[in-house]
């Protein structure tokens, strides 16, 4: 093989290879910041993201973990926009075969916020798919004259979504403005 047809077919494969990563966005993931006592809140909740692969990974007893990537950000005046504060939210759930429940483990930052055991198929749904009055910044690292945004990334582990074992990927968007 010439080193001209070997570069191309590598090019052609990492094409594939990067178009083969799934991503979803706006309509699948709502995003609501708020300001509350000089602190930034979000909230969030992903539609679509609990599925069947999802509930046999668990049922299966695989620890299943949802893993959200929030980003406050402003705008910059070229291409690169200034990273403000980030949190990492995980929530793990461990299925019991035995005893037929659900430990959950929700972490923010890598510290746990919260744990609870339960047998009910909603609330793990609830609480791999919603979170509610996350923490990201104090609003003194704020500025009322620039545009920010907040952006949350999800993924979910073991790998449901690619046949190269890629993770299933979320990804939106909002704009936020902060008003002192």
């Amino acid at each position: 093989m010439t080193s001209v047809t070997r570069r191309t077919t590598l090019w052609v494969l990492a094409a594939v290879m990067a178009a083969s990563v799934v991503v979803r966005a706006a309509d699948d993931l709502r995003i609501r910041p708020t300001v509350n006592e000089n602190h930034v809140i979000v909230s969030f909740e992903i539609d679509d993201a609990y599925t069947d692969a999802v509930r046999d990974a668990i049922a299966s007893g695989l620890r299943t973990t949802f893993t959200y990537d929030l980003e406050l950000r402003a705008k910059g005046s070229m291409w690169i926009d200034r990273t403000i504060a980030t949190a990492v939210v995980t929530v793990s759930d461990q299925y019991d075969n035995l005893t037929r429940r659900h430990t959950l483990t929700r972490t923010v930052d890598g510290r746990a916020e919260d744990v609870t055991v339960t047998e009910d198929d909603a609330i793990v749904r609830a609480w791999l798919t919603k979170a509610s009055r996350v923490p990201l910044c104090d609003t003194s690292m704020l500025d009322s004259t620039r545009d920010y945004y907040v952006r949350v990334t999800t993924r979910t582990r073991p790998v449901t979504g690619s046949m190269l074992g890629l993770p299933r990927t979320f990804s939106a968007q909002t704009r936020f403005t902060f008003i002192p």
